[in-house]
């Protein structure tokens, strides 16, 4: 075999990436580094990777301008946008370039001539400029097609895979005062009707999220006993799951509900939304309800609480469906993308 040959072999068996991330804010927002970050690890023996992190926030059509520039000198073999700056790929060679997409609240959110303009840099030149789009459910992948029109088979649905971090521990149910946690304060998680639903339930509502002025004054006008911390480091998020006796998302949107998986793997009874991709992603090992109906919330927490077989069943079903999401799945399911672009 010539040389040329043989190094083009070995380029296409062990492809060269570079995972374009955001600049992580200094508090919180870093679900999606994590992703990555373990995606590279299981794939350290199959690419070649280099991650090139923004200089800037995405704030200013200046620093917007730079992060792009600061792509376009970086970009390799394969460039892989990670998400949350969709816009670095408008330099990037489009044969080369992969977009992940991971929701499109905002767009969700917006309207008139700020929607136009957020879609046309968040979706429209991503799709124009990559040759593929990764959509981390079937509910995105829905929401991009219905926000921006093209070809279904360019957007690649790869969920995200459960950490290893989580895993199996014990616990006795506490049903005379529940431990409820809540991750997340953003608008979309929809703690108004979860302060309501909670109302005169003996329990204690752990909330991991930014403060909330307004949140907290519900809580006690509510008279609901509660906790609430931020900025707390990977092991405390995981000793939250442990210490908890539910886990709660009765979110309005996700673009994919990691909680529920992490609930799951540590052995938690969970409580979801049924829109978007919730009961995608909880399969049938959740407790499901309309998260705009007050009520149902509630019967749904007194379900969990008032019957030990069906909580014990949601528990063992929860083993059983992150399964589904199995990490070296999906690492292979990114390295067979990267591949087909080398």
């Amino acid at each position: 075999m010539k040389k040329d040959e043989t190094m083009e072999t070995k380029s296409a068996s062990k492809p060269s990436v570079v995972f374009f991330h955001r600049k992580p804010r200094t508090v919180g927002n870093y679900s999606v580094e994590f992703i990555f970050e373990d995606i590279r690890k299981r794939l350290k023996d199959r690419i070649e990777a280099k991650v090139v992190v923004s200089a800037y926030h995405s704030m200013g059509f200046f620093k917007r301008v730079y992060n792009c520039i600061q792509a376009w000198a970086n970009q390799g073999q394969v460039n892989h946008i990670t998400g949350d700056v969709n816009y670095l790929g408008v330099f990037l060679k489009k044969s080369k370039t992969i977009h992940t997409v991971l929701d499109c609240v905002n767009l969700n959110n917006f309207t008139g001539i700020k929607y136009k303009v957020f879609r046309f840099f968040w979706l429209s030149i991503p799709e124009k400029r990559s040759a593929f789009i990764t959509a981390i459910s079937e509910s995105t992948k829905k929401e991009i097609l219905k926000h921006h029109a093209c070809d279904p088979a360019k957007i690649i649905v790869i969920p995200v895979a459960i950490s290893p971090q989580f895993t199996w521990s014990a616990k006795t149910f506490n049903k005379q005062c529940p431990v409820i946690l809540q991750v997340g304060t953003a608008p979309n998680k929809n703690i108004p009707n979860l302060i309501l639903a909670l109302k005169g339930l003996p329990c204690l509502l752990q909330v991991v999220g930014k403060k909330n002025e307004a949140y907290e004054d519900m809580l006690k006008e509510n008279d609901i006993r509660y906790t609430y911390e931020w900025g707390l480091t990977d092991e405390e998020i995981i000793q939250r799951y442990q210490a908890a006796d539910i886990i709660t998302l009765v979110s309005t949107y996700e673009g994919f509900g990691m909680p529920i998986l992490e609930a799951q793997a540590i052995g938690r009874p969970v409580i979801t939304s049924n829109v978007f991709s919730m009961p995608e992603v909880a399969g049938d090992a959740a407790v499901i309800v309309d998260p705009t109906d007050i009520a149902a919330i509630r019967n749904g927490f007194e379900k969990i609480i008032g019957d030990d077989d069906f909580r014990e069943q949601l528990v063992a079903r929860g083993l059983e469906n992150i399964k589904r999401f199995n990490p070296d799945n999906i690492a292979t399911a990114y390295l067979e993308l990267y591949q087909r672009l080398v």
